[in-house]
């Protein structure tokens, strides 16, 4: 959510800012007739209070000198329910202001390059050179094709489609890699592993920008009937909606909401392994063909939570720690700096990590890492004690540290070998027994 000050008394110019950076245009004078409403409601209130205050007094002085205070009395016994109205009001008119607020996207950065979609991006940096193959190459779906590791229609036998089943080898792989992203994170990058729920309030999901901008985007979950209120009663606030989590950034970052963090505890940096789910369309042809976009898949999700002054070169460590992985893995990439009409919601800036696919002849997005900077804070009331003894927001960054189902396309592809079978990285083999083919 945006400063509110912004809203306030820099209108125009947001209004202005967001239209030419983001594309959004938003509503200001809507917004500018609610302030003005907001503003008259506070005056009456305090008009008010300053009444009732005045014939108190009005009231003590009549009855000091044995004068008759009924007229007094009936005027002040109407005080109670004006007041309430106005207090109604008041927070009728908030919520309007809040509905609006919380569709408006954060506000890109300086630096961030100026675009409407994707063909704006701006490469930054490659690492790795893509392999020459002398045979034909195959993709993901056809490599997992033998002994079936890699079934796309057991899976759509049981959960429809955009579901996959992986067997033997694939699993195995497919865990290996969360497991070494994980040990990589917390033993070399000093992250915290946390467990997470992959059930959130849909408190949490507002407090990251996932709602209400993409409600559709997401799974929501609501507990069946019940017949027996005995079963009920064991489940605590069994009827309340939750939300299956689009990446554990979400119950991650909202582990600090309404806190007040010490300052030497900052930055503080997170690490979980979860599975994620999300119901977005995409597109037909490439993107829904394996595994590249899934209903439900896992990530090794990285989140930092710093003082504003840290936030720039944070984002720049975890871009490096999410390249880490991939340097590991052989895997050649490029990092992407997002234009402005490509970012994610809530973010002020963004990377994005792309690794090359050889079966698909490109580079595609396998970790997206955002400063949100007090963006999302704002919304969770996340704060810290400042050097001033004072309560300051704090600001979010989220990375993919990294997707794990697309890790091991990429790892399938560019290390397959003539005969199909799939070379395993130096740095992943103590994770699969010393297996250096798979």
């Amino acid at each position: 959510m945006l400063d509110p000050i912004l809203l306030r008394q820099k209108l125009a110019e947001t209004t202005e800012t967001l239209a030419a950076t983001r594309g959004f245009i938003l509503d200001a004078p809507a917004l500018e007739a609610l302030e003005a409403k907001r503003k008259q409601v506070q005056v009456d209130t305090e008009t008010l209070q300053k009444t009732r205050n005045e014939l108190a007094k009005h009231i003590g002085a009549a009855k000091s000198k044995g004068e008759s205070v009924t007229a007094l009395m009936a005027q002040a016994a109407l005080i109670p329910a004006q007041l309430k109205a106005l207090e109604e009001a008041l927070s009728a008119v908030q919520g309007q202001i809040a509905t609006i607020s919380l569709r408006i996207p954060n506000i890109p950065q300086a630096d961030v390059p100026a675009g409407v979609d994707e063909t704006g991006n701006v490469e930054v940096r490659r690492w790795g050179t893509p392999k020459a193959f002398d045979f034909a190459v195959k993709d993901h779906v056809d490599l997992g094709a033998r002994d079936r590791m890699l079934d796309a229609e057991a899976g759509a036998k049981i959960a429809g489609a955009r579901f996959t089943v992986l067997k033997g080898g694939l699993a195995r792989l497919h865990r290996a890699l969360a497991q070494f992203m994980l040990d990589l994170h917390t033993t070399q990058h000093g992250y915290l592993e946390i467990n997470v729920p992959h059930l959130v309030l849909r408190s949490a999901m507002q407090g990251t920008g996932q709602l209400p901008k993409f409600e559709e985007d997401m799974f929501a979950v609501s507990p069946g009937r019940r017949d027996s209120n005995a079963l009920k009663s064991d489940v605590e606030n069994l009827s309340t909606e939750r939300f299956l989590i689009p990446t554990s950034e979400v119950p991650l970052s909202n582990l600090v909401a309404d806190e007040i963090l010490d300052e030497a505890s900052l930055p503080l940096l997170m690490t979980a392994h979860s599975l994620c789910f999300r119901a977005e369309a995409g597109s037909a042809g490439r993107d829904t063909r394996g595994m590249i976009r899934q209903h439900q898949f896992e990530k090794v999700e990285l989140v930092h939570i710093t003082k504003p002054e840290q936030s720039a070169a944070q984002l720049e460590l975890m871009v490096s720690h999410a390249e880490k992985v991939l340097q590991l893995l052989e895997l050649p990439y490029r990092v992407m700096a997002l234009c402005a009409g490509d970012m994610g919601f809530s973010a002020a800036k963004t990377y994005d990590i792309e690794v090359w696919l050889p079966g698909q002849n490109c580079y595609r997005e396998i970790s997206s890492c955002s400063n949100c900077e007090s963006f999302q804070a704002r919304r969770m009331q996340a704060r810290f004690r400042n050097s001033a003894g004072k309560p300051e927001l704090v600001h979010t960054l989220n990375g993919s540290g990294l997707a794990v189902g697309r890790t091991m396309v990429a790892l399938m592809e560019n290390h397959q070998q003539s005969d199909g079978m799939i070379a395993i990285p130096a740095g992943l083999q103590p994770y699969l027994g010393g297996l250096t083919r798979l």
